[in-house]
């Protein structure tokens, strides 16, 4: 016993001796809590959204939040996305900023691209495919906006290289294998994410590649793709013509190391995987869907994937058009296209004084001597009175019906209506070609023209014609009256 006492003494004792402070239970619990800190998805990552208005930046947006009723702003908008990491149980808030597509706000950018985020931002361009034959003026608007603020950026020239130089890594160490660890395991993490010191062999970046390298993760994202049946039935667009649109924003996603993705929320088409994408590229969560390009209102090429021979192979489908041709040649904006919303056409008004000096110029030309003379004032053209006005001054007499229902029972009721009718068109004051002027100081008499002579015709006869005329007229509408009442009790 004593001996197994000592042995234990001996071999207990040199073992405190030899405890290393860095093995320490604090140290050790320390050491645990750092570790576990610093595999927490970060929270100073942000995504900046660019593109023209009713280009879809908003309703992408709520789509990846969740949200179902999206409300748009103004300006510069603010939003996040809750990212969640299911292996580690841990969630942070991905910032988005919108920008609005008027020009008058580019001024805002500063506020969402600035040197201390410039590290930690996403881009993603959104372009419609409402409007295809815009998407070239669109992606160059928005690249020269996005690399002239990048520019003006007091970036430390150590930081923005190892930026470009993150970049570079991503294509040249891109790989379509899956490993078979579990799909849920953190070292899928780490394994597609390779740093610049493991990739000393790494091969040289493909033809055409990162010409343009601004430093920053950039993801193209076509929206609305389920308006390619429209495009089919109403303009007549072909297979070719959508494979000549992707191998064009294909090549350009080569020059800037972009990804591509086409999707819908409207049939809810790559909108999951453009979340899942976004969180491998900005936390380096696994991504293992791979490149699709079958369907054409869904594809998606990831950044380090693609190359100009597999674009090449769109080339074969090609037939009316060439790669190389100018891309509004082919996708050019039609002539006369249905909007979207029912706005009434704006009327132009005509400046006031041209008006009225056309109307001058009508009025001048009116005043002819075959617009003066009417045929109702012309005795040699009683047949044409005749029928026109019933009651006038012809050799014809008047007509028995003045319309369907009015008869007049008695010619005496007739010539007191034609009486009337002729001193109205017999008038020659007022009348629009006659030669006199009337008399504004003089209310008892007024200038007539009869046959060739002129007579005075007093207030008093013109006021008794008048009531001569108002009385008959009201005569014969008894009398039609009555003569209708009575063929209707007939009629029972």
């Amino acid at each position: 016993m004593e001996i197994l006492a000592s042995q234990v003494n001996g071999l207990t004792t040199p073992r405190k001796k030899d405890i290393d402070p860095k093995e320490n239970l604090w140290s050790a619990i320390l050491s645990e809590v750092q570790t576990q800190s610093s595999t927490k998805l970060p929270s100073n990552k942000s995504v900046l959204v660019l593109g023209d208005n009713a280009s879809g930046k908003t309703t992408l947006i709520a789509k990846l939040q969740g949200v179902e009723d999206p409300k748009k702003g103004s300006g510069l908008e603010y939003a996040y996305i809750d990212v969640r990491d299911e292996y580690r149980d841990d969630v942070t808030r991905l910032g988005v900023w919108i920008l609005d597509g008027d020009p008058g706000h580019n001024n805002l950018l500063k506020y969402a691209l600035n040197d201390s985020n410039y590290a930690h931002t996403l881009v993603i361009l959104t372009l419609s495919m409402t409007t295809p034959w815009s998407w070239v003026d669109q992606l160059q608007h928005w690249i020269k906006i996005l690399d002239d603020h990048i520019a003006g950026l007091k970036i430390d020239p150590e930081e923005k290289q190892q930026c470009c130089q993150r970049l570079v890594t991503v294509w040249q160490s891109y790989c379509d294998t899956i490993d078979e660890l579990d799909p849920g395991s953190p070292i899928k993490r780490t394994n597609r994410l390779s740093s610049v010191d493991d990739d000393l062999d790494a091969l040289p970046l493909p033809e055409g590649v990162l010409t343009t390298n601004l430093g920053l993760d950039v993801v193209v994202v076509v929206t609305k793709t389920d308006y390619m049946t429209t495009l089919e039935k109403e303009l007549d667009y072909r297979d070719e013509h959508f494979d000549f649109m992707q191998q064009w924003i294909r090549r350009f996603c080569l020059v800037y190391g972009a990804s591509l993705f086409y999707t819908s929320v409207k049939e809810d088409k790559n909108c999951d995987l453009l979340y899942k994408y976004l969180t491998h590229r900005i936390y380096g969560l696994p991504f293992r869907t791979p490149a699709l390009i079958v369907e054409k209102d869904a594809v998606l090429i990831p950044a380090g994937w693609d190359n100009m021979k597999k674009i090449n192979i769109l080339y074969e489908n090609m037939q009316s058009c060439k790669p190389d041709d100018y891309y509004n040649d082919i996708i050019a904006q039609p002539p006369s296209r249905k909007t979207v919303s029912n706005r009434e056409v704006e009327v132009q008004t005509e400046e006031e004084q041209a008006f009225l000096t056309r109307q001058l110029q009508l009025l001048q030309q009116g005043q002819t001597p075959t617009r003066g003379e009417s045929p109702m004032r012309s005795q040699g053209s009683a047949g044409k009175a005749t029928t026109r006005t019933p009651g006038s001054a012809g050799a014809q007499g008047s007509p028995k019906k003045v319309d369907g229902k009015l008869n007049p029972c008695t010619p005496s009721g007739e010539g007191v209506l034609a009486n009337f009718f002729n001193s109205l068109l017999l008038k020659k004051s007022g009348s629009p070609g006659g030669g006199g002027a009337s008399l504004p100081g003089v209310t008892g008499i007024s200038p007539r023209a009869t046959n060739g002579g002129s007579d005075l015709v007093t207030a008093n006869d013109t006021i008794s014609m008048r009531t001569d005329a108002a009385m008959e007229l009201d005569r014969m509408t008894r009398s039609v009256k009555k003569d209708l009442d009575f063929s209707d009790q007939s009629d029972c």
